[in-house]
C-alpha cells in the first residue's frame, strides 16, 4: 500500500509539472487581484454550491466532476488530482461518498490545503445492506452509512458552516463577507424548510418509492418512510422477489407514483409503475447538475422545489 501511495505521488508529482510549465506565462500575466483570489476544488456539485454561495468573487471554484455525470463512481484522473496539489481549500462530502478520496488526501500537502469534510458533525443514518449481489457491494461501498446527507436542507446548514469555518480560517481578512453570503444562504434554505414542512402537514400517505436509496436523510427530516429498490449504490440490481414486494406494497397503500432520479436508470421504476397502473415522477438527489440546468441559472434550491411540487402531487 505504501509502495503504491509512493508511486501515485511521484506520478502527480511529475504531472503537476508538466502541467506547471504550460502555465508559467499564464501565470505571470494574472493581475494581483486574480493572485489573491482562493483556489478551491470541489468533489461534486453540492459541495460546489455551498463553496460558491458563500466564497462568491473571492475564490475561483473548480467542480472536479463535469456537469451531468453521476458522482458515485467517478474517479479523479491523474491530472486532476495534479491539479488538486495547487487548492487552498479542498471540499468533500465525506461518509463514504467519495470512494478516491484517502488516496488523494494522502498525497496531498494539508500545510497548503485547508481539507474539508462537509459532514462532519452530522449524524450518519445507516445504509441498506443489499448482499444479493456481494461483487457489487464490495465494488460501490460506502462504510455502511448512507452517505447522501446533503439532500437534507438541514444537514446542508450544517455543511455549509463547515465550509463557512474554513474559509474564515483560510481568509480571516474577508469574514464579513463571507458571513453575510452564508446568513443568506442559511435564510433560503430556512424558507425551504419550512416551505416542506408546511406541505408535508396535508400529505395524505408518507410513503415514497425511490429508484435508490438516496433519500433517507430527508424522510427522517420530514416523518416520511423511504422504501428505495435499489440499495445505497444506483448500480445495484434488485431481485424479482423485491419488485414484487414493493409492488404488493405499493397496492395496498394505494401508491400511484414511483420516483426516480436523474442520472439513475428509470427501468426498475417504470417497471413498478406499470405494474401498479401509476407513473413515474422525478425525485432529484441534487447530485449533480446537467449542462442545461446550469445554463437555465438553476440550483441546489431550485432543484428542491421541483422536488417538492413532485411530492405534493404524489402524497397529497
Amino acid at each position: 500500500m505504501r509502495k503504491n501511495a509512493t508511486v501515485l505521488a511521484l506520478i502527480i508529482a511529475i504531472v503537476l509539472a508538466i502541467t506547471g510549465c504550460n502555465r508559467g506565462v499564464t501565470n505571470n500575466e494574472m493581475n494581483h487581484e486574480e493572485k489573491e483570489k482562493l483556489k478551491i476544488f470541489t468533489s461534486f456539485y453540492p459541495m460546489y454550491f455551498i463553496a460558491k454561495e458563500i466564497a462568491q468573487d473571492k475564490a475561483e471554484i473548480i467542480n472536479m466532476i463535469p456537469a451531468g455525470v453521476e458522482p458515485h463512481d467517478w474517479e479523479p484522473t491523474l491530472k486532476t488530482m495534479a491539479q488538486l496539489q495547487e487548492s487552498d481549500i479542498f471540499i468533500y462530502n465525506g461518509a463514504g461518498m467519495e470512494r478516491w478520496v484517502d488516496r488523494v488526501i494522502e498525497n496531498m500537502d494539508t500545510e497548503r490545503s485547508k481539507i474539508v469534510e462537509a459532514s462532519k458533525g452530522i449524524e450518519l443514518i445507516s445504509g441498506e445492506e443489499d448482499h444479493e449481489d456481494e461483487d457489487h457491494e464490495d465494488e460501490h461501498d460506502h462504510g455502511n452509512y448512507d452517505p447522501h446527507v446533503w439532500v437534507s436542507p438541514m444537514n446542508l446548514k450544517k455543511q455549509a458552516l463547515n465550509v463557512l469555518n474554513a474559509l474564515i480560517e483560510k481568509d480571516g481578512s474577508n469574514e464579513d463577507y463571507y458571513r453575510a453570503n452564508y446568513n443568506n444562504l442559511i435564510s433560503r434554505l430556512d424558507a425551504l424548510d419550512n416551505d416542506i414542512r408546511e406541505a408535508s402537514k396535508s400529505f395524505k400517505t408518507n410513503i415514497i418509492v425511490t429508484s435508490h436509496e438516496a433519500f433517507g436523510y430527508f424522510a427522517k427530516e420530514y416523518n416520511l418512510k423511504q422504501i428505495p429498490i435499489r440499495g445505497i449504490s444506483p448500480q445495484q440490481e434488485p431481485s424479482p422477489a423485491k419488485i414484487a414486494e414493493i409492488v404488493k406494497l405499493c397496492r395496498e397503500n394505494n401508491i400511484k407514483y414511483i420516483f426516480v432520479e436523474k442520472f439513475v436508470n428509470p427501468k426498475y421504476s417504470e417497471t413498478i409503475a406499470n405494474e401498479i397502473d401509476g407513473e413515474v415522477l422525478t425525485l432529484n438527489a441534487v447530485h449533480g447538475l446537467t449542462q442545461e440546468e446550469m445554463d437555465k441559472g438553476m440550483d441546489y434550491i431550485t432543484i428542491m422545489y421541483e422536488n417538492l411540487e413532485n411530492l405534493k402531487k404524489a402524497l397529497q
